[in-house]
């Protein structure tokens, strides 16, 4: 091993050390999760190896290292802060040539968690589909070269991304990693039912193109030599070669260029600022004129903005469109899951003020009476459902089409609006009786000790929403059990709309007395992170 690669390597080592030495909490952490990810990697690799013999069992293996790639593809984007040797910038002082730190930096990739996780998956690939000695052979090479191939992967994402990743929007990418995670498991579950239901068979049209596709083609490789078709196991071990050293060269330009070439991103920043300011009046002039379209503005701004509050309504719209419709396309749903968008949607009603954090006293200070109050959480209420509405018919109008159930659309939609209405009446409540704050910095929407102002505001709140929804919930029971009543269904989309209306204008009118006459406690609580 070269002075440079062992340096690196035992930086890596010593990173990981000291990391661990910060707190015993973070050792548990690691801990806790290096046993789950090696007991997972334990259980995959028995279920591989038990794969063995079976007559779709290549197709299955295939998919799964193309899915292994594709993780360590973008795990560089949403976990940037897993490796602190992905940023090469850190060591723009030292005097390295681009070569001697990729063959560095590529050793020390080979140390941890991850590439002891993709080591055992190949393994058990491998085992998988090989039979025969030549198979075998040609297993263990295009194994190596696939792990390399991943590892080389996410150090070359990595480094062609890298300001990306140190700058806001790398953090908004890091903040959404919870929802990639969430997405993908539904994603996975969904997978995994039809595959039950339909067998493995049906994998075999995208394992016949996935094979050719690297690092896939490496395990390939080993079922094609297993067939007796060498020349083609040749090919894909060439193919996956191939693919790792553009990769390799692909790096080494990235860091010639992060190396020697200056960073010009707060310039470019700086005037993509002036630009906006510049045009900032493109869809402002659609809202309302005084406070209400200030406050809009100021609303919708956070969620396109703000890293906390951009990914709770991004995983609030993912999450209140897949239930629903991944329920429909399984064929086990019903047209009243989509009243779960509304749900979601409407708990972002919920500690308004807590996303102001210690800015909510410019806020305080434009409030002096009850109705400047509730001008306040009107306009906020507003901003939601400039995105909150369109969004919910939509989702109500593509379960009830993806389960062909038309006539019960304007019950699930009056029910919706209902919903909808009577979490923003509750969250306006909440919002001034129980704020929290939410940490600028980490992972942690709460603030340490205000955990139970959290539970008691967002869990409180939705079962007082569903108690003021009862009598739109009894009266579309009662017409959906008595005769002849369900041709008056229809009449629950207007009334649900209006009853929604009606509960939002009360909750804010019940909330701003006490909006107004909390300020001073409402800003201590949401200014603790």
């Amino acid at each position: 091993m070269s002075a440079p690669t062992a340096v690196v390597v035992r930086l890596k080592l010593s990173l990981l050390r000291n990391g661990l030495r910060q707190s015993a909490g973070r050792r548990a952490a690691y801990v806790a999760s290096a046993v789950v990810v090696l007991l997972f990697a334990a259980l995959q690799l028995v279920g591989l190896i038990a794969l063995r013999g079976h007559a779709h069992a290549a197709s299955l293996v295939v998919l799964l290292v193309a899915v292994l790639g594709l993780g360590w593809a973008v795990m560089p984007l949403f976990f940037p802060s897993g490796d602190e040797t992905l940023d090469p910038t850190r060591l723009v002082m030292l005097p390295l040539r681009p070569r001697p730190l990729v063959r560095a930096l590529l050793a020390a990739s080979l140390v941890g968690i991850g590439p002891l996780f993709t080591v055992l998956m190949l393994a058990g690939s491998v085992v998988a589909v090989a039979h025969g000695a030549v198979a075998y052979g040609v297993g263990v090479l295009g194994a190596v070269l696939g792990l390399l191939m991943c590892v080389t992967l996410a150090r070359a994402v990595a480094a062609a991304n890298i300001r990306l990743l140190t700058s806001r929007r790398g953090r908004d990418l890091a903040v959404l990693s919870g929802l990639v995670v969430a997405v993908g498991a539904q994603v996975v579950n969904f997978g995994a039912q039809r595959l039950g239901s339909s067998g493995l068979g049906q994998l075999d049209p995208a394992a016949d193109v996935l094979r050719w596709v690297p690092p896939a083609a490496a395990i390939g490789a080993a079922d094609s030599a297993s067939a007796g078709s060498y020349g083609t196991a040749a090919a894909q071990l060439l193919l996956t070669a191939a693919a790792s050293v553009a990769l390799l060269v692909l790096w080494e330009r990235s860091l010639t260029r992060l190396m020697t070439a200056p960073d010009g991103s707060t310039l470019q920043a700086a005037g993509e600022g002036t630009r906006g300011r510049r045009g900032s009046s493109g869809l402002t002039r659609l809202l309302p004129a005084g406070r209400t379209g200030t406050v809009m503005e100021r609303s919708l701004r956070y969620v396109w903005r703000d890293p906390k509050t951009k990914a709770a309504w991004v995983t609030s719209l993912a999450i209140g469109l897949i239930v629903p419709v991944f329920n429909a396309l399984q064929g086990t749903g019903s047209p009243y899951f989509a009243c779960f968008a509304a749900g979601m949607l409407g708990i972002q009603m919920y500690n308004q003020f807590g996303q102001d954090t210690s800015a909510f006293w410019i806020v305080a200070l434009s409030i002096s009476s009850a109705q400047d109050a509730y001008a306040e959480l009107r306009a906020r209420a507003l901003a939601l459902l400039v995105i909150t509405l369109p969004y919910a018919t939509l989702v109500t109008v593509l379960t009830t089409g993806l389960l062909d159930d038309w006539p019960r659309l304007p019950e699930v939609l009056g029910l919706s609006f209902a919903l909808l209405g009577a979490m923003l009446a509750t969250g306006a409540w909440t919002s001034a009786r129980f704020p929290y704050s939410i940490p600028q910095e980490g992972y942690k929407n709460v603030a340490p000790g205000q955990a139970g102002l959290a539970w008691i505001a967002i869990f409180g709140g939705m079962v007082a929403a569903a108690l003021l929804c009862a009598p739109v919930i009894a009266a579309a029971i009662w017409l959906n059990v008595s005769a002849g009543g369900a041709a008056w269904s229809w009449v629950l989309l207007p009334a649900g709309a209006a009853y929604g209306a009606t509960v939002t204008w009360l909750g804010l009118r019940l909330a701003a007395p006490r909006t107004a006459a909390r300020l001073p406690e409402i800003l201590a609580a949401v200014s603790k992170g």
